[in-house]
């Protein structure tokens, strides 16, 4: 782990400082596993962690540091196979009742058919946001990067560089927008065949299991919570690439693209479904 120049920057109610850091990541350093009785493993000296889902238990891990605000990258290859009724959860999260949470989320089917990657924005504890795609590759051939941005004026959700979705600060019209909350990085291997695939109509076989996930190459350009402050760089600071991410916009090409993967692999958008929001779309939806 490297750090980079001490900063500061005002929040609305808040004055946040501390240090800025660029992780590049091992496991035994920056990760705990929370649960799973021996089905999250951490290997190769800390650069390789894998779950593991069977009848009796999921697994998964959280960071050891909270952030507020920071690009985080993470490398997943996900369960083969006959992966229907599994979801493998990755996401940023706070604590409380009305917390702030990123998540992508993969839906798992059966052999042959595509994984469904779900995404979410909650703020103060409101979801109902989600956007659904399918990946334009297997995710569970080889690894692939899957990236959160998330600084003071968007989120952007990537998969190997590629933006798929972009949610916006909206505070000017009443919408609340993660930026106070710190959070932790979550993951974790479960079973939720109620609703997962095909809406719950395939389970999971059992006798497919253990089902596996694995992660690799953690990187974090962040800014960690810690003791009741943190710091997520200013205007004023020096550009360092370590500090790029926290003004990062979209710029033509990469707008083309989430065009792209918008037009050729969205699935669901909340933002299009009337009969689920019969009394107006969200307001988010007349710009996002």
């Amino acid at each position: 782990m490297a750090s980079s120049t001490s900063m500061v920057l005002f929040v609305p109610f808040l004055l946040i400082s501390s240090v800025m850091v660029a992780s590049a990541g091992n496991f035994n350093q920056d990760f705990q596993v929370t649960w799973g009785d021996g089905r999250a493993n951490i290997v190769n000296d800390g650069q390789l962690l894998t779950l593991s889902l069977d009848k009796a238990s999921g697994s998964g891990f959280e960071s050891k540091n909270e952030y507020l605000f920071g690009k985080i990258d993470m490398q997943l290859k996900l369960v083969a196979g006959n992966s229907a009724g599994t979801v493998t959860a990755y996401y940023l999260k706070s604590e409380g009742s009305a917390w702030d949470e990123i998540d992508f989320e993969f839906l798992g089917n059966l052999t042959g058919n595509p994984y469904t990657l779900h995404t979410n924005v909650f703020s103060q504890g409101k979801g109902n946001r989600e956007q659904q795609f399918h990946l334009w590759f297997d995710p569970t051939a080889d690894f692939h990067t899957y990236s959160i941005l998330w600084n003071p004026q968007r989120i952007v959700f990537s998969v190997d560089g590629t933006p798929i979705r972009e949610f916006k600060n909206q505070e000017s019209k009443g919408l609340p927008f993660p930026k106070s909350q710190a959070m932790r990085i979550h993951s974790s291997l479960w079973n939720a065949d109620d609703w997962a695939t095909m809406g719950g109509r395939v389970k999971t076989d059992w006798n497919a299991a253990p089902f596996t996930a694995s992660y690799r190459n953690f990187n974090a350009e962040a800014c960690i919570w810690a003791s009741g402050s943190s710091s997520c760089g200013s205007s004023s600071a020096p550009a360092s690439t370590n500090g790029d991410w926290l003004s990062q916009e979209l710029d033509s090409a990469s707008y083309a693209k989430l065009s792209w993967v918008q037009k050729n692999y969205m699935i669901y958008n909340y933002c299009t479904d009337v009969n689920r929001f019969p009394q107006g779309l969200p307001v988010e939806c007349s710009t996002s």
